[in-house]
């Protein structure tokens, strides 16, 4: 008798810009999700997947202890965390960059931090990236509003997540030094787990098909026989782009996938060589 094998247990931001991100990207990968913000499990009934809605930096200590299977967070998060968790896929939202920043015309660097009193909400991040370096600050760990602790007088210089950097400038700061961190969300799960519970393969494949999804556009033009190659080299797709005849005589239909963010000048390079009837639709899910 086949012996029954656990489900798949996720666990997913319960709120903020990652709890967002992360619900919409699992409902474009075909799961359900729960229905109202103070549900802390869910279980998917096509897949029999359980999601668990847990807070952010809490997420890669539970997946680091086997407690759940896999789960969403930010990668400055799970580096903070210290968990035994590995990275395994980007998803591409909650975007953010970790920086140091001081008083405005101060020309600081980072060689200059040893000694200084740096506050951070991630001083073991901002100690790895610093101890690589041989510097050795004062680290003052405080939960938020890190950017006041200057002019608090408790620090001499911080460490925040930035991401257009308003509050900096506003709080009378300025960036310095290379980022420590370049973060957003992720997909992890327990270092060196051999063998993962049915569904995690499944759930890599379809996140990997809405990141393609996201970020390609299909796009479909015709174009006479002197100049395909000329277009299909502006096209060339994945592999190969997809190219018939067309009933009019010397002409072809063309299509591949590009680059969104890049579509508008790809279309005004066809047009140059000669494309016409170029068309742009968006790609709803994929498998490549």
């Amino acid at each position: 008798m086949p012996t029954e094998r656990t489900p798949l247990r996720i666990a997913v931001p319960n709120k903020g810009a990652l709890s967002e991100g992360a619900a919409a990207i699992l409902r474009e990968a075909g799961y359900t999700q729960r229905s109202e913000t103070k549900q802390l499990v869910h279980l998917d009934g096509e897949t029999a997947i359980e999601f668990y809605y847990l807070r952010p930096k809490d997420i890669a200590t539970y997946v680091g202890e086997g407690t759940v299977d896999v789960g969403i967070t930010g990668r400055d998060m799970l580096i903070e965390s210290g968990a035994a968790a590995d990275e395994v896929l980007g998803l591409g939202f909650a975007r953010s960059r970790f920086r140091f920043a001081g008083p405005t015309g101060s020309d600081l660097t980072e060689d200059k931090l040893d000694g200084a009193r740096l506050a951070t909400s991630y001083p073991r991040l901002v100690e790895q990236h610093l101890a690589q370096r041989g510097v050795s600050p004062r680290l003052i760990h405080l939960d938020g509003a890190v950017e006041i602790a200057i002019r608090l007088g408790i620090a001499d210089v911080i460490a925040d997540v930035v991401e257009t950097g308003t509050t900096l400038r506003q709080a009378g700061l300025e960036m310095f030094g290379d980022p420590i961190l370049q973060s957003e969300a992720i997909l992890i799960k327990p270092a060196d787990r051999a063998e993962m519970p049915d569904g995690f393969e499944t759930l890599v494949r379809r996140l990997n098909g809405v990141l393609i999804a996201r970020t390609y556009v299909m796009m479909d033009y015709d174009v006479d026989q002197d100049h395909l190659d000329a277009a299909s080299a502006i096209t060339p797709g994945f592999e190969s782009p997809t190219i018939a005849p067309l009933s009019r005589e010397g002409w072809f239909a063309v299509r591949a996938m590009v680059e969104r963010r890049k579509a508008q000048q790809i279309m005004d390079d066809l047009w140059q060589v000669g494309a016409r009837a170029i068309l742009v639709t968006d790609i709803a899910a994929s498998r490549l």
